[in-house]
């Protein structure tokens, strides 16, 4: 069985139960839907849990052709995410994607705060296992990997910051972050975490062109990143 016939397979096995809560719906046509996914919310269901985001796929389309993800976001990171209703709309979403042709937003909370107010990271990165576990380290031997970074705000011994992610590595911006000394609060494989604190990464924004439709949508963080932001003195946002 091949990965597409997989998940083919698995949004129409008979649902066990509706999903708890609806979808924060960012944009629909006929041939795309973008949602707020919130954080702790994995696009795939996996062991353990049957809750995903491809659970809701029936409630997005009836069509034999999808939904179908364009890309991924991890289990810990909210915001923007990308479905097509349609397969021809997959494929051409997914070749602007790989052809670098969405320009693709991150806001991060890190660590620290950096001595400069914007940069930008070349850093090849390459996926390393040890002991069963894997994470992203940077080496000359990986692909390339281009973030473009700036602050927005600093307070609180954090910064937070916004991420142009020029290419769409694995843990790109976890691993860039953890690489610049500043990594993600709340991030456990980088060296950030602290107890049971949530990982703050967003997918601010997404913009892309598929044959001629323009696709461009905001999301609003989730509370645990809302409530940094209100926190901090000053004005703020």
């Amino acid at each position: 069985m091949t990965r597409d016939d997989a998940q083919q397979h698995r949004r129409h096995l008979p649902a066990r139960e509706a999903p708890p809560f609806d979808l924060d719906i960012l944009y629909r046509s006929t041939h795309f839907v973008a949602i707020n996914k919130p954080a702790g919310l994995p696009v795939h269901p996996s062991r353990g849990t049957a809750l995903s985001v491809e659970a809701f796929f029936p409630s997005l389309s009836k069509r034999k052709d999808g939904p179908w993800l364009v890309h991924r976001l991890d289990r810990d990171t909210s915001g923007c995410l990308l479905i097509a209703l349609r397969k021809q709309a997959l494929i051409a979403a997914q070749n602007a994607f790989s052809q670098r042709q969405v320009t693709k937003t991150y806001w991060a909370i890190v660590c620290g705060q950096p001595a400069e107010d914007a940069g930008t990271l070349d850093l090849p990165l390459l996926r390393v296992e040890k002991n069963r576990l894997w994470k992203m380290e940077v080496n000359p031997e990986g692909q390339d990997s281009h973030t473009n970074w700036r602050v927005l705000y600093r307070g609180c011994g954090a910064t937070l910051l916004e991420l142009q992610l020029l290419t769409g590595r694995t843990h790109q911006a976890r691993a860039h972050c953890a690489a610049m000394g500043h990594p993600i609060i709340g991030d456990p494989i980088y060296g950030a975490t602290s107890g049971d604190a949530e990982l703050l990464l967003h997918c601010r924004a997404l913009r892309l062109n598929c044959n001629g439709e323009d696709i461009s949508v905001t999301a609003p963080p989730g509370d645990a990143m809302a409530d940094w932001i209100k926190a901090v003195p000053g004005d703020g946002f």
